[in-house]
């Protein structure tokens, strides 16, 4: 029995890997929303120390980059993202690429870009 014991840890090792490999490509969930004065984004991020995280935007791209330190207890399924690579296109240029703020609680990531939302206006010759 220890043989059949251990070829089923196996394989849920290696499906729990391969579900992991898929979350870090597909996912995490993003929400994007606008509010009076900030688009707002939120992205979840079980697991993810705030020191792990990264930020960035150029333009209207927001970049997100997490990695997670790799753990020393031996896992029998491990599901959860231990990397995050993911550029965002956003729907706006925020006002300033310096300006905003994020926070990360209870494993989602909130961050608040600010926006001008005064419409340009174009002459016509």
């Amino acid at each position: 029995m220890g043989i059949v014991k251990n070829m089923a840890k196996e394989i849920a090792k290696e499906i729990g890997n391969k579900s992991r490999e898929f979350y870090e490509f597909v996912l995490p969930p993003i929400d994007i929303h606008l509010d009076d004065d900030f688009l707002v984004v939120q992205i979840d991020m079980p697991g993810f120390d705030k020191k792990d995280i990264k930020l960035s935007i150029h333009k209207n791209i927001l970049s997100i980059n997490a990695q997670k330190p790799e753990s020393k207890e031996e896992m029998i399924v491990n599901q959860r993202p231990n990397v995050i690579d993911k550029k965002i296109i956003l729907p706006i240029y925020p006002k300033d690429e310096s300006l905003g703020s994020a926070k990360l609680a209870n494993g989602v990531l909130t961050i608040k870009i600010p926006y001008d939302k005064k419409e340009k206006q174009i002459s016509i010759d």
